[in-house]
């Protein structure tokens, strides 16, 4: 049974949400260069954060330039993993890893030439659907035959992302068994903003993928 995390929350209410369908993680986006609606300030990424109940990982997802700048956010924000989408190379992620006391999920896709250096580094891999300018939260899908090839080889614990909904997650954790599978676009309203039932359909589907029909 895959882990469940809602990502890129932005108000209470929505994070009070997520938590009583049952997720497993929670994701705040905090300190990046691309135009979205999901992102917060430090100050407010902590704050969503605080109201996390113990045994649920709070994620803070960012696009540093460099590792000081994921090490300093780190240190505002204190979530329980770090997920870096984008923004640095194999060498800086392995020292970024070297310095931290907490999980190092790394955001990347499954035409990423150097997806095994990563898996090396990085306490957990999430593959995406990334758009040019690195970023996730595209709403597409990838090959999930492809995905599934990587979750066989890789020991690292693989996150499956892009473009899941509802309405087809239960197939994609039928088809890769992924680790975990993550969500943003998927289960909103509008940009930023949860939608309670869909996030409880997503967990129920992802949980129990074979009571839904193929």
């Amino acid at each position: 049974m895959p882990r469940v995390k809602v990502c890129g929350h932005t108000r209470e209410e929505d994070v009070a949400g997520s938590i009583d369908a049952g997720v497993d993680a929670i994701g705040v986006i905090a300190d990046v260069p691309v135009d979205t609606p999901r992102e917060v300030a430090p100050r407010r990424a902590r704050e969503l954060l605080a109201a996390v109940p113990p045994f649920i990982s709070c994620v803070l997802v960012t696009m540093p330039e460099r590792p000081e700048a994921a090490l300093e956010l780190v240190d505002r924000v204190e979530p329980d993993a770090l997920q870096i989408h984008g923004g640095l190379g194999v060498a800086e992620l392995d020292r970024l890893s070297a310095q931290l006391d907490i999980d190092l999920v790394v955001g990347t896709d499954i035409e990423d030439a150097a997806l095994d250096a990563i898996a090396e580094i990085a306490d957990a891999i999430l593959l995406d659907s990334r758009d040019e300018d690195g970023s996730g939260g595209t709403g597409r899908t990838h090959d999930w035959a492809r995905s599934s090839a990587i979750v066989e080889r890789l020991e690292t614990p693989v996150v499956l992302a892009g473009g899941l909904t509802p309405g087809n997650v239960a197939e994609a954790v039928r088809q890769v068994k992924p680790f975990a599978v993550d969500v943003a676009t998927g289960v909103e309203s509008s940009g930023g903003r949860k939608d309670t039932e869909s996030v409880e359909r997503f967990v129920s589907a992802a949980r129990r993928p074979e009571a839904v029909e193929a």
